[in-house]
């Protein structure tokens, strides 16, 4: 399927704290700390691009006061920035609590600024000129505005014919919204990309094979991620495959999910079956997992037959760390 990839979702700064020891309340905890370019719809387009996705546009909402960086990270990875510049909010920003001791699973402090204001005044049906595919991230479904933005790119890409994807993107704020409303808003989809939480929210069912039989009665296709456990792929009501994950040193697990999402929906691009794209999108996130931070590598470095899957081409090194966008500096 030739065209554009368009990802409408959110670009915030992610600050990574890693942590060996448990947080100390009231005191410090050492921890390394780095300050990097992030959010999921950002994350899932720059993943897209390392993927070897051949055209891909992210439209974002982000504050003056990175708007330079943040457009520079995108071009650097490959991915045409389509950003709206909000004159009141700042860009979002996301603390992860990174507990190296605990599998590097992360905990997520979000101030979404002006992400959650991305709205229809930022949406154009010209926006789909030349665009094979639409994906949608779930954080847009969290605020009015989105909400609203939600709904007009759905009823264009409708229109014109063209297939959308969602990835729920939070079970905290899943929950809050309401299940049944997500599911109203999510109507016309052709493929939901939930985490295993996000799914049985969703469907009220147990386990991820149920919980993907279950939503694949109501959208096309369903591709549920478990981490290790790997990926369920549902259609019409039932599981399909079951694709194993790929080993790897977990250093960080910001962004394995925008990881399989950007390399899923690159390999469907470019016409591989759902079983098949679901490996790329494991083999993502085990790379992902085995970096610091929700970006891929620089594109310079896509892996290839002499690099392991989930080992890190490029590990991150000193010439490579973030410029802090608020001060200038290196983090």
């Amino acid at each position: 399927m030739s065209g554009t990839l368009l990802v409408v979702g959110d670009v915030v700064t992610d600050i990574v704290a890693r942590h060996d020891a448990p947080l100390a309340a009231g005191t410090d905890t050492a921890a390394e700390i780095r300050t990097l370019p992030g959010g999921a719809g950002a994350n899932v387009a720059c993943w897209a691009a390392y993927s070897s996705c051949s055209d891909v546009a992210l439209l974002g909402r982000v504050g003056a006061d990175s708007v330079a960086w943040h457009e520079e990270a995108l071009t650097r990875a490959g991915v045409r920035p389509l950003l709206a510049v909000d004159p009141e909010a700042a860009t979002g920003t996301v603390i992860s609590l990174v507990d190296t001791g605990a599998g590097a699973e992360r905990t997520f402090l979000t101030d979404s600024g002006a992400s959650l204001r991305l709205s229809p005044a930022d949406w154009s049906a010209d926006l789909l000129d030349g665009v094979a595919w639409l994906h949608l991230s779930g954080y847009l479904f969290f605020s009015a505005e989105g909400r609203a933005l939600v709904s007009a790119a759905l009823r264009s890409a409708c229109a014109r014919g063209v297939p959308v994807s969602v990835d729920p993107a939070s079970a905290g704020f899943l929950t809050e919204l309401g299940p049944d409303r997500f599911l109203a808003l999510a109507e016309g989809v052709e493929i939901l990309l939930p985490s295993r939480d996000e799914a049985e929210l969703l469907s009220g069912a147990g386990g991820a094979e149920d919980a993907a039989a279950k939503l694949s009665g109501r959208f096309p296709l369903v591709v549920v991620t478990s981490g290790v456990a790997g990926a369920v792929v549902a259609q019409r009501g039932a599981v399909r495959a079951r694709v194993p994950s790929v080993s790897a040193v977990a250093r960080d697990s910001t962004g394995a999910g925008d990881a399989f999402t950007g390399a899923f929906l690159a390999a469907r691009l470019r016409g591989a079956g759902p079983p098949e794209a679901a490996t790329e999108g494991c083999r993502a996130g085990a790379l992902a997992v085995a970096r610091v931070g929700g970006r891929p590598p620089p594109r310079r470095e896509r892996p290839g037959p002499a690099t392991p899957a989930g080992e890190d081409p490029d590990p991150p090194s000193e010439s490579d760390r973030a410029h802090d966008p608020r001060q200038g500096q290196k983090s």
